[in-house]
């Protein structure tokens, strides 16, 4: 069984930046994709961003383009999602999240197979 465990979240000022950190339990963690959702109090959980297995391919809400950044180490099983120019819009709970190598669908909620158990971010203005 896949577990995935978050950290880095935190309370920060608008503009200010934050790293989150996703620790996948298994060596097979290459063979992943991996992705970042959100979801703020009242809403709908949403798509973030992904990175495919191999690091090659990276997605963006349009939200999040130009300010937040995903990549993985491989060799350390991790993935990161560094958020600079933080809004108070940014304000909610991260989940990362797993799918088997597959094509499509990557932003789909639906489309992963394994959740962390989320870490709260928090913008004040």
């Amino acid at each position: 069984q896949v577990q995935l465990v978050e950290s880095g979240g935190g309370l920060v000022q608008a503009g200010g930046s934050l790293r989150l950190s996703c620790a996948f339990s298994r060596r097979t963690f290459s063979r992943y994709d991996m992705g970042w959702f959100r979801q703020a109090p009242g809403k709908e959980r949403e798509f973030v961003t992904a990175i495919a297995w191999s690091g090659d391919s990276t997605y963006y809400a349009d939200s999040v383009k130009g300010r937040f950044t995903i990549s993985r180490d491989n060799a350390k099983n991790t993935v990161y999602l560094q958020m600079n120019s933080l809004k108070p819009e940014d304000t909610a709970v991260y989940y990362c999240a797993a799918r088997g190598a597959k094509i499509g669908g990557t932003t789909l909620k639906g489309a992963y197979d394994y959740w962390g158990q989320g870490t709260q971010v928090t913008v004040s203005s």
